[in-house]
């Protein structure tokens, strides 16, 4: 007697699974609606793209075409190698300090044996990222204001002659990048954190019979058991090398203009080039860049690692 249950067709694993499909659905439409249909825009990169009271399809179906003209007015522009030195200096200083950081705050967490300190300890740090650059630019003010300023103030009540910090872009990569590690750090902390108190006790129990201290513990236990999970966020943060957090690099420095060459990334710039000048086209074209960069960077890390570490490849 056969027993093999017949094999379903694609309608009967629809209904079956009905139930998870439908808890998937809005975030299925919202990607479409908002990520997939846009990408047919990215024509403008390719166009001259002129607007037409018909709308923006018609427009886009019927601007001239210019094939590779802005991208190399881009390329050619003296913008560019600004941008470019910025975002990828940025994001290769955010890349490690965010590393070295998160993992040492995650293990330091997952350390502590007290619930309400370690309560207070998450509340603290995760407390940054929920305050948008709005809100954080005034705090940043508050302390950098050349006349009213917390640090003025302090240099001049100490004989010392006030800091015109946003006419003074030295002092801004330093200032940029903390602001950047220091608001993500909690957030970054917590997969970390997750993984560390996940390990099985019995290999820290393993490694104190054979004589290990806490630092041995965290070098042989700890760091091997966050390796696979750290690998696969370097992977997913390489591929965001070309892009920057906007409201840290417009909003904080407050758009002042003598600060454009330390704080212009490629996301400040595509806004500039659509505000002040009105190139769509060359703003698309940047748009393109960054996105097509940031796929290779993520498919040609993942194929190293694969290599190296299989296991821990994002694919």
């Amino acid at each position: 007697m056969n027993t093999s249950k017949k094999k379903e067709n694609f309608f009967q694993k629809v209904y079956r699974n009905r139930i998870y499909l439908l808890l998937v659905l809005p975030g299925t439409i919202f990607l479409i609606i908002f990520f997939y249909i846009p990408v047919v825009a990215n024509l403008v990169a390719f166009q001259n793209f002129q607007y037409s009271d018909q709308g923006f399809m018609y427009s886009l179906f019927h601007s001239p075409w210019v094939g590779f003209k802005n991208f190399q007015f881009f390329f050619k522009s003296a913008d560019f190698w600004i941008v470019l030195r910025n975002t990828v200096g940025y994001n290769l200083a955010f890349l490690a300090l965010n590393f070295f950081f998160a993992i040492f705050n995650g293990i330091v967490m997952s350390q502590l044996r007290n619930r309400r300190t370690l309560k207070v300890y998450q509340t603290a740090m995760l407390f940054p990222y929920f305050l948008s650059w709005a809100v954080l630019a005034y705090f940043v003010y508050a302390f950098l204001s050349p006349d009213k300023g917390i640090i003025n103030q302090i240099i001049q009540a100490t004989g010392g002659k006030p800091i015109d910090f946003y006419n003074t872009p030295a002092v801004w990569p330093a200032i940029l990048i903390f602001l950047g590690v220091w608001k993500g750090l909690g957030y970054n902390s917590i997969l970390y954190f997750a993984t560390a108190m996940g390990i099985n006790p019995e290999y820290y129990d393993a490694a104190m019979i054979d004589g290990a201290n806490k630092w041995q513990q965290i070098k042989n236990v700890t760091l091997p058991q966050i390796l696979p999970v750290a690998t696969l966020m370097f992977i997913l943060n390489v591929g965001g090398i070309f892009r920057s957090d906007f409201g840290l690099f417009y909003l904080v420095p407050r758009m002042s203009g003598s600060l454009i060459n330390v704080t212009q990334t490629f996301d400040t710039y595509i806004y500039r080039a659509l505000t002040q000048t009105n190139d769509i086209g060359m703003s698309t074209a940047a748009g393109l860049l960054q996105s097509v960069v940031g796929m290779a960077l993520i498919v040609i890390t993942n194929l190293i690692v694969r290599k190296k570490q299989p296991d821990a490849a994002l694919f």
